[in-house]
């Protein structure tokens, strides 16, 4: 099922034993475009302090009740790596985050979330592993590929006990805000047409699968959808999205009216409108 980010947007979120916090945005990878971590405030509880919580975590998600329900114990988010969430989160911070929770790392593998597959299906598997220990499969992933200059992680352990290889953590920070990103203005390939006001993603994998795009300046009351696989380059330093789709295009789509709208028949008129494939049928 698609959700909008939006939504997601102040839903408390429920440990173990009791509550930790509310949803003050979200952080995505804009290599894979998933949605990678739940940033949390921590309110009066941790003296406003922010932290990162991973869907892995996430065992639930109540809608109507607008909670998150995680499974970890508030001794557990109290004494995780602190990270300012001010400054770019790099793949060493998220690496030392991983290790403390023991979650996977989901970079270095053909798939969105590494080995371990999509953080639902870990939701429906035993406790996961303490942060002494590490996931093989996903280490293994991890090393393939070309040499990278990065950082050294010695002195973790396999599930065995056994030591675990060296890796190499490469540097580059991927992960995005989805409040900064909010704000990105959208190009065609022959001009301006709105705004990014929102994110779709995948309830169960939490990959986006769209961007939704205000186009008022425009077309008055229009709202669109651009998928990630339709961006042809972001500037960072100038919060501009170049999409690779003329004006007249995106203002022919399908109109976006809303999350009740999001059946797998309008997704089907809208990739048909492209002349592009579905990502279902990958």
């Amino acid at each position: 099922m698609l959700r909008s980010v939006n939504d997601m947007s102040g839903f408390h979120l429920v440990a173990t034993d009791g509550e930790i916090g509310h949803v003050e945005e979200f952080y995505f990878d804009d290599e894979r475009w998933a949605l990678r971590y739940v940033v949390v405030n921590s309110g009066n509880w941790l003296a406003g302090r922010q932290t990162l919580i991973s869907p892995f975590s996430v065992t639930q998600v109540d809608w109507e009740k607008r909670l998150l329900h995680v499974a970890l114990t508030k001794s557990q988010v109290k004494h995780s790596p602190d990270i300012d969430t001010h400054q770019p989160v790099s793949r060493q911070m998220e690496a030392k985050y991983a290790d403390y929770y023991g979650y996977p790392y989901y970079w270095g593998s053909p798939f969105l979330w590494g080995a371990e597959g999509h953080p639902a299906l870990a939701a429906r598997r035993p406790t996961m592993a303490p942060a002494t220990t590490t996931f093989a499969a996903a280490a293994s992933s991890a090393v393939k590929g070309p040499a990278v200059t990065g950082v050294s992680v010695t002195g973790r352990l396999n599930t065995n006990g056994t030591a675990a290889p060296a890796r190499v953590i490469p540097p580059d920070i991927h992960l995005r805000s989805t409040q900064e990103v909010s704000a990105y203005s959208i190009a065609a390939t022959d001009g301006e047409l709105g705004h990014v006001e929102d994110f779709i993603v995948e309830e169960d994998s939490w990959a986006i699968r769209y961007l939704v795009v205000d186009t008022h300046k425009w077309w008055a009351g229009k709202k669109v959808m651009i998928a990630p696989k339709w961006i042809a380059s972001i500037d960072w330093a100038q919060a501009n999205v170049h999409v690779t789709l003329p004006r007249e295009g995106i203002k022919q789509s399908p109109t976006y009216n809303g999350t009740a709208l999001l059946s797998r028949a309008y997704e089907e008129q809208l990739y048909g409108h492209y002349g592009q494939p579905g990502y279902w049928l990958n």
